[in-house]
């Protein structure tokens, strides 16, 4: 009888001990949006790699940088997107991250909205990426990460919310 496959959620268990022990790496990343119409919003998935899964544009903290400016350069290198990310965190979610040497270490993941003013067609990754844009409940459907989906969720209501007067 062929091995079952474990669940997204059954492989993150495995990995509670080294959250627990801080031992995850911390990432920050960027939900690009546009706004469609007046009622309407679209987010943006791009794959991990060149036939990898849908996720969003994500990548390593850098020194001199703010988590929402590695949001921002990360949403550029990756998806040729140029905006402005909130500085205010939207939410994180957890996966865990395969490193180069095979090691699979948990990863905690810090996510600022971003809005779209430019789409540049040559970005560094250019090559190495797909991407969609698709409404934030089309892109929850194609993320493994329960956690993004439930971010993904809240978009078009956090983003379409009047402003107060």
């Amino acid at each position: 009888m062929p091995k079952k496959a474990r669940s997204y959620l059954g492989r993150l268990v495995g990995a509670t001990e080294q959250l627990f022990r801080s031992e995850a790496i911390e990432q920050f990343a960027a939900i690009c949006y546009r706004k469609v119409g007046d009622n309407a919003v679209e987010v943006l998935l791009i794959t991990s790699h060149e036939s990898g899964p849908w996720t969003i544009p994500k990548g390593w903290p850098i020194t001199q940088l703010a988590p929402h400016q590695v949001a921002e350069r990360e949403a550029w290198e990756e998806a040729g997107v140029r905006g402005k990310a909130k500085k205010r965190h939207f939410g994180f979610y957890t996966y865990i991250k395969t490193r180069a040497n095979g090691e699979r270490v948990p990863s905690v993941v810090q996510v600022h909205l971003l809005e779209a003013r430019e789409i540049d067609k040559k970005f560094p990754e250019e090559k190495q990426r797909s991407s969609r844009w698709l409404s934030p409940l089309e892109a929850a459907v194609l993320v493994r990460e329960p956690e993004l989906k439930s971010l993904l969720g809240r978009v078009e209501k956090t983003v379409m919310k009047p402003a107060k007067a």
